[in-house]
């Protein structure tokens, strides 16, 4: 019987101890990986600290992976002529572990050499361009901002319909920045709260994709971060950028939209604090300029959303989870991973982002590289090389 190194999770509170376990077989519509990095997500810290989402031990975890498929099971689609296909010993893939999905069994998480996953949760990587390292920064952070659009009821990219432009809704004028934008029935700027966080990185280049869209609402798009991150935030697409620390940042930005025409009645707050996104929206409630009864605002929120939270009228805060139906998960996937995610990297219209950095090779430096994301990281990604 075939077998890998793993860092298994013994016990809630335990580090990971370094065990050899059975290499599984792939089943229908799951690929085989062999593990060559893993991106660090806060998650996996909670999971290894407090047991959250494991139901029983021993077990792995983990959720970012970049490696190169070993083994295909029953209907992967391996046929060229399609769109998104796997083939062994070729394909290089990004990968989002299924574990959570899978009452975190074992087989499943990658923190280890060998792992499986549906072949829907993972991308096939351009023939050149992305490392590794780069490569497993991707999974979470594509998938977290799209399912929120999509959980805020954003169409998607190429998925809007025009609508009739009214005299109020015609606007053309300089963007913040200096980028040229016709506003023509763009009336809304879109909030990224964090910003300079991992899913906040891609949640601005998510969102400059939307702003790019001509039948979006969306005319600029606003962000939040720490003063030292405000030029890399720019660089990927974002038209204004506001420091969270100052103290008056919700009038900073309410008067900024004002000030560009525009509304805010969608927020993706990534990391932080929900208080403020619910003040900003908050303004923006109610009749318009012109009179008219404005749309419920919305906010999705990667973190949990507290349950003594504020409850602003008009406002609805939407925890951004991925659905817990199979088949809806799998096609949600499907479309960021396979769809979303693929084409946007043929065509070099996103990047990796934030920046890797290695914080260790081999299993064995798991637990030092959570220990150090928990002491706090701005505008990186840690990663663990697990193999050449």
């Amino acid at each position: 019987m075939a077998t890998h190194l793993a860092a298994v999770s013994s016990a809630k509170g335990q580090p990971f101890e370094l065990q050899t376990r059975p290499t599984p077989k792939p089943g229908p519509d799951e690929l085989l990986i062999a593990v060559k990095s893993v991106a660090l997500n806060p998650a996996d810290a909670i999971m290894r600290d407090q047991g959250l989402f494991i139901p029983r031990y021993p077990t792995v975890i983990g959720f970012d992976m970049s490696g190169l498929v070993l083994e295909v099971g029953d209907n992967v689609p391996i046929d060229t002529d399609l769109a998104t296909f796997f083939r062994p010993g070729i394909t290089r893939v990004a990968a989002y572990a299924a574990s959570f999905w899978k009452s975190c069994d074992p087989d499943y998480g990658p923190f280890q050499e060998r792992c499986l996953v549906p072949w829907q949760h993972a991308v096939p990587l351009p023939d050149e361009g992305i490392s590794w390292n780069h490569a497993a920064t991707l999974p979470v952070a594509v998938e977290v901002p799209l399912n929120a659009w999509d959980m805020m009821g954003i169409p998607r990219v190429g998925e809007a319909t025009a609508s009739v432009p009214t005299a109020a809704d015609s606007i053309s004028t300089d963007t913040p920045g200096g980028k040229q934008k016709n506003k023509t029935e763009k009336r809304e700027a879109l909030l990224i709260w964090g910003a300079s966080s991992s899913v906040g990185t891609m949640g601005v280049q998510t969102a400059r994709l939307l702003r790019e869209d001509p039948n979006s609402s969306f005319a600029a798009v606003y962000a939040t971060a720490g003063s030292a991150n405000k030029n890399y935030v720019d660089s990927l697409g974002a038209d204004r950028v506001f420091d969270y620390k100052d103290s008056q940042v919700v009038d900073a930005i309410v008067s900024a939209a004002k000030e560009d025409g525009l509304v805010i009645r969608h927020c993706f707050l990534a990391t932080g604090q929900l208080a403020p996104c619910l003040a900003v929206l908050k303004e923006f409630v109610g009749e318009d300029q012109e009179g008219n009864k404005a749309k419920t605002a919305k906010i999705g929120s990667a973190p949990v959303v507290p349950p003594n939270a504020e409850v602003v009228d008009g406002v609805e805060t939407i925890f951004v989870m991925p659905s817990t139906v199979e088949g809806e998960r799998l096609e949600q996937f499907r479309y960021c991973m396979g769809t979303w995610l693929r084409e946007n990297l043929a065509k070099g219209t996103i990047r990796p982002s934030p920046e890797p950095s290695v914080v260790g090779k081999g299993l064995g430096a798991i637990n030092a590289g959570l220990n150090k994301l928990l002491l706090g990281v701005s505008c990186t990604k840690l990663i663990i090389e697990i193999a050449e």
